[in-house]
This record gives C-alpha cells, sequence and structure tokens, in this order.
C-alpha cells in the first residue's frame, strides 16, 4: 500500500516562495506519474501539476504556469513543489496524489491522497 507524506507547507506573504514536499512509501514510486492538487476553503479539490514517472513531462494548471514547478527524485522517492510569487488564491490545503500509470494522464487517475499540508498566502 502506497503511503504519502507531504511537508513544507506555511504561512507567506504575496510575492514569497515555498517549497512543498511529498514523501512515498514503497518500491514502486519510479513507476507511476505524481500529481498535486488543492482544496480552498468551501471549494472542491483542483488539479494543480503533475509529472510523469521519469520526469521527462510536466504539466500544469493555467493558474500556477510560470510561478510553480513540479519535480521528483525517484531515487528519494520523493516529489517536490516548488511554488515561486505566490498570491493570496494560492492558500489552500496541497496534497500529493499517485497517477496510476507512467504518464500524467487525466485527473480522474490520480488516488493514494496524502493528509494535505496547508499552505497560506497572506496580501
Amino acid at each position: 500500500q502506497v503511503q504519502l507524506v507531504e511537508s513544507g507547507g506555511g504561512l507567506v506573504q504575496a510575492g514569497g516562495s515555498l517549497r512543498l514536499s511529498c514523501a512515498a512509501s514503497g518500491r514502486t514510486f519510479g513507476s507511476y506519474a505524481m500529481g498535486w492538487f488543492r482544496q480552498a476553503p468551501g471549494k472542491e479539490r483542483v488539479f494543480v501539476a503533475a509529472i510523469s514517472s521519469s520526469g521527462g513531462s510536466t504539466y500544469y494548471a493555467n493558474s500556477v504556469k510560470g510561478r510553480f514547478t513540479i519535480s521528483r527524485d525517484n531515487a528519494q522517492n520523493t516529489m517536490f513543489l516548488q511554488m515561486n510569487s505566490l498570491k493570496p488564491e494560492d492558500t489552500a490545503v496541497y496534497y500529493c496524489a499517485r497517477g496510476s500509470r507512467p504518464y500524467i494522464g487525466s485527473p480522474t487517475d490520480y488516488s493514494y491522497w496524502g493528509q494535505g499540508t496547508q499552505v497560506t498566502v497572506s496580501s
């Protein structure tokens, strides 16, 4: 069974940066695409970014393109989300999730959610 643990959230001023991490258990981390999603208060969880199993392909939601960078270290079973130029509308609980295939696919392909990490951006 896959376990995912997010870390790195916190409170930051608008324009600041944070780096989220997602540590995965198990031996299959490098075989699957991984993704980041977020859920703001009172809203549905939405897709943020995804990365293929090898790290060679990435995909971003338009709202974060150019500001966020997703990456992974398969040797360390860890995925990252570097968030720059943060805005108050980025405030949310951020979740990592594992895809069901090596390629990015669609947001519905992702499961095995972590517990989430809170990101709060003050104006």
